[in-house]
């Protein structure tokens, strides 16, 4: 990977790390589908009016919209307000990966050395090492929602790489465009116009700061970056640098949201982190040889 591209990737995982912060503030104030259908609402709208459309059919294009964007991130809403802490949470999403490099080998043919199977074990090792260790607040509902949220994420991760070289910020404005009205629509029905609007008007700095971070931040650029990098690299190369998001969202939820960071979850983010450093040298090896 080019020295730019590293940097890119890393800056995206930075993000994303924060980005569960966000999402655990905004929660405060509105539910987890007016959250997801207001962050593709500021996403897309001015942008949708000014970036044409990705040139992928339609059908392609609502397939990604439907799972990466409007199922997977309401299960992972839905899921940290169930119950599961926000740190804690995105070591869970982290799933995805090894959903990602599954779907890869099934159906793209890549072939993961040895050495970056058994990084992936590592890593592993620390998110299993979460789901042992935290039975507080760890609800079985929580718990499945954001692994059916890692389902989708890595589903989403299969269809951007068939997709090819487009253009990346096209496609996360115009998925965002098409997300947020039946979400809207959904959570209107579920939870009533006169809630819904009074979400709205009570919405505090805190939150409304978070859902501008989540909407341009997360979204726009990180979404954009990431669907980008994964257009160009293997899967089995882009998809555990992932592995270091949860790092950052327990580090920074211990000190914004005064989250416990015990000893168990130090080790288990420097498993994570080794295992991600296992596959990123792996890969420079090799790489190396070849060239």
């Amino acid at each position: 990977m080019r020295t730019i591209h590293l940097l890119l990737i890393s800056w995206v995982v930075v993000i994303w790390g924060l980005n569960f912060i966000a999402i655990k503030w905004a929660l405060n104030d509105m539910s987890p589908l007016l959250l997801n259908a207001l962050r593709f609402l500021f996403a897309s709208i001015p942008a949708v009016f000014f970036i044409k459309p990705p040139k992928i059919p339609l059908k392609q294009l609502l397939l990604y919209a439907v799972l990466m964007f409007m199922l997977q991130f309401s299960l992972l809403f839905t899921g940290i307000q169930a119950g599961i802490p926000a740190g804690v949470a995105s070591l869970i999403l982290q799933t995805q990966v090894f959903f990602t490099l599954l779907l890869a080998i099934i159906f793209l043919g890549e072939k993961p050395t040895i050495v970056q199977i058994f990084g992936g074990c590592v890593a592993f090792s620390g998110i299993a090492l979460v789901a042992v260790n935290s039975p507080d607040g760890l609800t079985f509902l929580g718990f499945i929602l954001i692994i059916l949220a890692a389902i989708t994420w890595g589903t989403g991760n299969f269809i951007t790489k068939k997709m090819g070289q487009i253009n990346m910020l096209s496609l996360v404005v115009w998925s965002s465009f098409l997300s947020w009205p039946p979400l809207l629509l959904l959570v209107i029905l579920i939870d009533g116009p006169q809630v819904v609007w009074q979400s709205v008007q009570d919405i505090s700095w805190l939150s409304l700061f978070s859902l501008l971070y989540i909407s341009y931040a997360a979204t726009l650029f990180g979404a954009s970056a990431w669907s980008w990098l994964v257009s160009r690299y293997p899967l089995s190369m882009i998809a555990p640098f992932t592995l270091s998001v949860p790092v950052i969202a327990l580090l920074s939820a211990g000190y914004l949201l005064d989250e416990p960071l015990h000893d168990w979850k130090i080790i288990a983010a420097l498993l994570v982190i080794g295992g991600l450093c296992i596959n990123i040298i792996s890969a420079a090896v090799r790489n190396a040889k070849i060239s």
